[in-house]
């Protein structure tokens, strides 16, 4: 059976409770339960990877009496993974505590997790228990779980609905029996911070022997609460808590990890609590796993969605060109995003222009900025987001709808089953040269990528292909963002089209045409390391 371990180190929650939160992530369990978020063995395997260099302390890995392949999903993950505790979840039954205990078998650290329903619309309608029936339940599978693994959790499913008298008596009955972490979950996403913060501060004070165990709390996400609810447990004494990445999960998911954690660390001024995670990886799971599972992340989801840092009302740019305290509460590097990013848009003043235009190398001088700035509004009032390919055309005074000075005269993919993808596409360059070229790649956008790369015979490193729809339906239009880098630069190109290749194509197009009229860009404008150039500042240009 699963080797003996000792139980967490960590002190217990009852009397001075320390600064220590244990981060138990069920991204893997409870969030794969979610209708369109199931993975197979081998994405379950690369998400705990990203969970463990994350930093999390414990990762639930699945519920093996649910299936073979979530026991040997469950099984591989106790065997790749050192440093992290793995849990399995189990029912209150034999049966299920024994396959746990087997798929737990290669951990270094394992964890058998109990649950079992304690409040009364489940003791009537799904379990058609008595109290004492579930009480003794519960006492048993705990014996059990604690006879193969030395740390067993409980958990009291729909304990927020539960009476607390009975609470009491269970949490009491199954510390006695070997629990050493008490969860205790609202299953439903019923309760309020008010409400959870009571009951926990009321069980720390009347279970008896809850000093020998940990206090987790597990809430849903239904009204709305999730994380408000989870970090007033916290406050009231919970030492653990239990969540997944981008808070998926059933229903309305759960307690988002990256929202908790930036809680705590954002207001360690109130909280005085702190977690083992390394924050700054926390965009690149979020986005690992969005990958993996194929949901998007919401742009204005907290913490890790695209506009998390980013700023198009006029004012709130200048605020954050003067002090980005003014208006961010958190550095986007602490999350992982690369920089704050100022949206140009209808509500953007000169300020953020300003800056744009400088981050691209581009001159603008005092007496034509007005002009540009009155264009760029203009263009604003028609474009949902004026792009730096738009403020360069701006600047240079070209037309926007001209583009160039390579353009797409024709594109041709060929994509075969279990084979390489084939691209040829032509291309005519504004001084009238032409090109043709003809690749493959791994995948059709690959062999457009590289393809274009050959014709324009640019020296570029692909960085970042991210590929969203927009709008739904069959007519829908797909957006293809390109970041690539091009000696010491990083450049962006965008394009949407209903053909997700073109769309592509298009990007990776617009990324050779902006290097291309850097490199024809006269020297008194921007030097070919994009330095400004004369008397303007020196500085290096990002363009990502």
């Amino acid at each position: 059976m699963a080797a003996s371990i000792s139980p967490p180190d960590h002190p217990p929650s009852a009397g001075a409770p320390p600064n220590r939160v244990l981060v138990f992530d069920t991204t893997l369990r409870d969030g794969e339960q979610a209708p369109g978020c199931s993975m197979t063995r081998i994405q379950k395997l690369r998400m705990a990877q990203v969970l463990q260099d994350l930093g999390v302390d414990i990762i639930e890995a699945g519920f093996p009496a649910a299936s073979d392949a979530d026991a040997d999903a469950v099984d591989a993950v106790a065997r790749a993974t050192r440093g992290v505790r793995i849990c399995a979840l189990a029912r209150c039954q034999e049966s299920d505590i024994v396959v746990a205990a087997r798929a737990l078998q290669g951990a270094a650290a394992a964890r058998i997790h109990l649950f079992l329903a304690t409040s009364p619309i489940h003791r009537q309608h799904k379990l058609r228990m008595e109290r004492a029936q579930v009480l003794d339940t519960a006492v048993r599978a705990v014996v059990r779980a604690r006879s193969l693994c030395e740390d067993v959790e409980f958990s009291a499913e729909d304990a927020l609905r539960t009476e607390p008298e009975f609470l009491i008596e269970v949490f009491a009955a199954v510390i006695a029996a070997g629990a050493r972490t008490i969860n205790v979950p609202d299953t439903v996403g019923y309760t309020t911070p008010g409400e959870i913060a009571a009951l926990f501060t009321r069980l720390r004070c009347e279970v008896p022997g809850i000093e020998k165990a940990v206090l987790s709390t597990h809430c849903h996400d239904d009204l709305g609460m999730g994380v408000a609810n989870s970090l007033a447990a916290l406050e009231a004494g919970a030492r653990q808590v239990e969540c997944t990445l981008n808070g998926i999960g059933e229903r309305a998911g759960n307690a988002a990890l990256e929202e908790l954690v930036m809680a705590l660390r954002t207001r360690a001024d109130r909280f005085g609590l702190s977690t083992a995670i390394d924050t700054t990886r926390l965009y690149g799971a979020s986005r690992t796993l969005s990958a993996t599972i194929g949901l998007d992340v919401a742009r204005n989801k907290a913490v890790v969605g695209d506009n998390a840092f980013a700023h198009e009302a006029g004012i709130h740019q200048h605020g954050v060109l003067a002090n980005r305290e003014t208006y961010e509460i958190m550095r986007a590097e602490d999350v992982g995003f690369p920089r704050t990013r100022l949206v140009l848009g209808r509500h953007s003043g000169r300020h953020a222009l300003r800056e744009r235009i400088g981050e691209l190398g581009l001159c603008c001088a005092d007496s034509d900025f007005e002009t540009v700035f009155a264009a760029f509004k203009t263009m604003a009032e028609r474009k949902r987001e004026v792009l730096d390919a738009d403020v360069e055309a701006l600047v240079s005074g070209t037309p926007v709808h001209a583009g160039g000075p390579w353009s797409l005269a024709a594109l041709h993919v060929g994509t075969y089953v279990g084979g390489a993808s084939i691209a040829s596409l032509h291309l005519r360059h504004s001084d009238g040269r032409e090109a043709r070229e003809t690749a493959t790649g791994s995948g059709p956008v690959h062999a457009v990528t590289a393809a274009l790369v050959r014709a324009s015979g640019q020296d570029l490193e692909i960085l970042e292909l991210r590929v969203r729809s927009i709008g739904t339906g069959a007519g829908a239009q797909g957006e293809a963002v390109i970041r690539g880098r091009h000696e010491t630069q990083e450049f962006q190109g965008r394009a949407a089209s209903t053909d997700i290749v073109e769309a592509a194509a298009r990007a990776m197009l617009e990324v050779v045409n902006r290097i291309e009229r850097m490199r024809l860009s006269p020297p008194s404008s921007l030097n070919r390391s994009g330095i400004l150039s004369h008397d303007h500042e020196s500085r290096s240009v990002s363009l990502a």
